[in-house]
């Protein structure tokens, strides 16, 4: 349980840094950001899966890369739904979704780094 609110919380601080790193994307609180978090975590859940099962092909002929298109319109689709949590354009969506991406994964890597300590 603690694991899972620690990454809610770590969700919500790369939102707040993708906010600042990325023209056109924009979070106005950590309230904000904390709900944000929780929503595209479970459009992502849902949504995304069912974007990610269907776009499978295209993933594997582009590396992955094209996960970046598929997370881009899951935080587009959250943007709609937090009043507070804004977009501007897709290409802002994707950078963020990149950024986004970087940060979790370096989130991810200092965790397991605490973890064998």
């Amino acid at each position: 349980m603690i694991r899972l609110l620690a990454n809610w919380i770590l969700s919500a601080v790369a939102l707040l840094i993708v906010s600042r790193v990325v023209t056109g994307f924009h979070v106005d609180t950590l309230g904000t950001a904390l709900i944000a978090a929780l929503v595209f975590g479970l459009l992502n859940a849902t949504v995304g899966l069912l974007l990610k099962l269907v776009t499978l092909p295209l993933t594997i002929i582009t590396l992955g890369i094209f996960l970046l298109v598929v997370n881009a319109f899951v935080l587009e689709l959250a943007s709609n739904f937090v009043p507070g949590f804004h977009i501007r354009s897709f290409g802002a969506a994707f950078w963020g979704a990149a950024v986004l991406a970087l940060l979790q994964m370096l989130f991810r890597f200092l965790i397991q780094e605490t973890e064998e300590v």
